[in-house]
């Protein structure tokens, strides 16, 4: 009987899809006349909604939807063949699986989410998906992950939230969910040391931890 949840991040702790943010970034911009900013600014933004990212690189209000439209338009032909699994994850989510229940919470569009691990072959093995549209606060806000945690089978075990940047770590804080950081993504270890005690390198270490109990 599976008596624990383990809960993932996408971007940067279960693929790296850089290529493809970046390259749709590029396009959005270019549709639009505007320069694209550069790379470190928007690698930074990762992790956050699109509409919050457009906003933070200097788009108005009334230009943003604009410019989210460009974007997955673009995303949507590349996504697949411009992302790959981060070593070791089909293994850890396989192992994990055998013992816990999984989901993913992201804040990225939960139909790309959804197709992207199903073009992978993972998608079996999540009970649940929670994407930007399915909730109306984001991470860091705990609903994403309290939303996951209604959806999956009530466990008297540990619940765990596996991500890459301070936001996975605040909403894993706030929903009473162990927050676990990962080293593979778009944060620095002097960062996440600023927002959890609990650091991996990666994904597999961070599920052998969990394992032990």
């Amino acid at each position: 009987m599976k008596n624990t949840i383990i809960l993932f991040d996408l971007d940067g702790t279960l693929i790296d899809s850089t290529e493809a943010i970046l390259e749709s970034f590029r396009v959005a911009y270019d549709a639009f006349g505007e320069t694209v900013p550069p790379r470190k600014a928007i690698t930074a933004l990762i992790g956050k909604p699109l509409h919050g990212i457009f906003s933070d690189l200097g788009i108005s209000q009334d230009r943003i939807a604009k410019y989210v439209q460009a974007f997955r338009e673009h995303y949507g032909r590349i996504s697949q063949s411009k992302t790959v699994l981060l070593p070791g994850v089909r293994t850890a989510v396989e192992r994990a699986a055998a013992f816990a229940h999984l989901g993913i919470v992201t804040t990225k569009n939960g139909h790309f989410s959804r197709q992207l691990m199903e073009h992978f072959k993972l998608m079996e093995f999540f009970d649940v998906l929670i994407g930007e549209e399915d909730v109306r606060h984001p991470k860091p806000h705990p609903e994403p992950i309290q939303k996951a945690l209604q959806a999956l089978p009530a466990v008297t075990g540990r619940r765990y939230m596996v991500g890459d940047t301070c936001m996975d770590m605040a909403a894993a804080q706030a929903s009473g969910t162990v927050g676990m950081g990962v080293l593979c993504g778009y944060s620095s270890r002097a960062v996440l040391t600023q927002c959890t005690e609990n650091l991996f390198e990666n994904v597999p270490d961070a599920v052998t931890q969990i394992a032990k109990g």
